[in-house]
């Protein structure tokens, strides 16, 4: 098996793992939207502040996953050799900048649930 094979695979593997962690992800986005939803019905401060904790830790693990995928896109565009194609140069760029954008996005969206002691803005990941 080439090395490139294999480091393909331990790719896709990662890429199960974080499959799962996202859907940890969403069960847990869903428990935290019951806490929100507590604390605007009853104003249960108690709720409100568990509700903010829980999005600092969502935000948190999702860009340590955008930190990765990031990472891999810049791995990628090492890997590039003058004689590959202008589409693969642009493809691997274009996947590039939108990792980086997204890393950006999740940093920023971490940035608010730390700093919105109100919960008055609604957050969410895509």
């Amino acid at each position: 098996m080439s090395k490139e094979l294999e480091e393909k695979l331990k790719s896709i593997n990662t890429e199960d793992l974080i499959w799962v962690v996202y859907l940890g992800i969403i069960m847990f986005s869903w428990y935290s939207n019951s806490l929100e939803r507590k604390y605007f019905l009853y104003n249960d401060l108690k709720c409100k502040s568990k509700y903010r904790d829980t999005l600092i830790i969502i935000f948190s693990i999702l860009l340590v996953i955008y930190t990765y995928f990031l990472k891999s896109s810049i791995n990628d565009i090492k890997k590039l050799k003058c004689t590959d194609s202008y589409k693969k140069k642009k493809l691997v760029y274009t996947s590039f900048l939108a990792s980086l954008l997204i890393c950006i996005s999740g940093f920023l969206l971490l940035y608010v649930a730390f700093n919105d002691d109100s919960i008055d803005v609604e957050i969410a990941f895509n």
